[in-house]
């Protein structure tokens, strides 16, 4: 017999680990139950993590659009020829590194189209530039795509991949490209890109180089609460293992100019009430992460303060730079000032403090 709502949400509190059955039922609740939910997730984020709401001082650099791969879901990429291509040079890297310098950023992300002249060398040097202009900086940089990319056009594994990005100055992996790790899903939304299993195997081996990553999930196109429940378990699992994610954050799909949707294979983004339970859900199921974030850029500054109401704990970065978002038609995605930020947790009774990539807390 399933146990009524209350008592399945006492029972999690008390630590009992939802199973992937239980989470599809909390994700796909509709009623006022929402409410219960989210407001056992910021209990169980009390306990865990206290009320600060932390932030990253950092910068994007996208070097280049130009990529390979059509996914359905991207806004962003452009193909040879495209009166909007562009792609940054040494010198250009460079440039901006010594910007994020100046700015006192803590944190330099980098994830871009997988361009066709690229190889494991690419991504090296770019780390390397980076790391030459920004010595103190943290490189928080590339991801499973990536990583298989430059190993498939340079003929070497995956792990020696991330050998040279590590010696390089890499810091941390992005773990993004995971979108919704369900092959039938990635199958319709990013034929091209890696499986579940390859992109699993790659932050494993991360991992056990001692690289640690970001997880995320994208939802709200075309998949189901069951598809979310699994891929949450993907994550669980991994975490179990080796303990090398220093975050989730969900990504609510961003849908105007992106050619699933406009193909028809896509609903137009999660709804408040998906949002909502995908943090709630989150910080119940995945009892193995402390942090979860809430992207002001998918999310925009109002749901983001409802959600560190459910669940969440970060507010990611300042960004400086964003584009992918962008592109795909979000808007107001380049900085959120910290000051913005303070307000938003002072809303709620929270304090909030700056850390490093890796959920250190700073001064000030």
């Amino acid at each position: 017999m399933t146990p009524p709502l209350r008592q399945l949400l006492d029972d999690t509190l008390a630590g009992h680990r939802l199973t992937e059955e239980e989470a599809v039922r909390l994700l796909s609740t509709r009623d006022r139950g929402v409410w219960e939910i989210a407001a056992v997730a910021d209990e169980l984020r009390e306990h865990k993590v206290g009320d600060i709401v932390t932030y990253v001082r950092n910068q994007n650099i996208n070097v280049t659009n130009l990529c390979v791969n059509a996914c359905g879901f991207c806004g962003f990429s452009r193909k040879p020829g495209d009166a909007d291509v562009f792609f940054h040079n040494e010198a250009t890297v460079r440039e901006k590194a010594r910007t994020a310098r100046e700015r006192s950023v803590t944190e330099v992300c980098t994830v871009s189209g997988l361009h066709p002249e690229f190889d494991a060398q690419s991504y090296v040097d770019i780390i390397s530039w980076i790391r030459d202009e920004a010595p103190t900086v943290h490189i928080h940089a590339s991801n499973p795509m990536e990583v298989a990319y430059a190993a498939q056009r340079s003929g070497i594994s995956t792990r020696e991949v991330l050998i040279e990005m590590q010696a390089a100055g890499l810091g941390t992996l992005c773990g993004t490209a995971a979108e919704i790790l369900v092959d039938s899903v990635r199958r319709v939304i990013c034929p091209d890109k890696i499986d579940t299993a390859t992109w699993a195997r790659v932050i494993r081996e991360a991992h056990g180089l001692g690289i640690r990553s970001t997880a995320t999930i994208m939802y709200g196109h075309c998949e189901s609460e069951a598809d979310r429940a699994r891929h949450l378990a993907v994550l669980r699992e991994i975490q179990d293992e080796t303990g090398g994610f220093t975050e989730f954050v969900p990504l609510s799909f961003i849908h105007p100019n992106t050619p699933l949707y406009r193909a028809g294979l896509a609903r137009p983004g999660a709804t408040g009430r998906e949002d909502l339970l995908m943090f709630s859900v989150s910080r119940l199921f995945l009892d193995n992460f402390n942090h979860i974030q809430a992207s002001w850029v998918k999310l925009g500054t109002k749901m983001a303060g409802v959600a560190l109401l459910s669940g969440a704990n970060d507010l990611g970065g300042t960004l400086f730079e964003e584009s992918i978002s962008r592109e795909a038609g979000a808007r107001d995605t380049d900085y959120l000032d910290p000051a913005e930020m303070r307000r938003m947790a002072a809303d709620l009774g929270r304090t909030l403090r700056q850390r490093t990539t890796t959920y250190d807390l700073l001064s000030g």
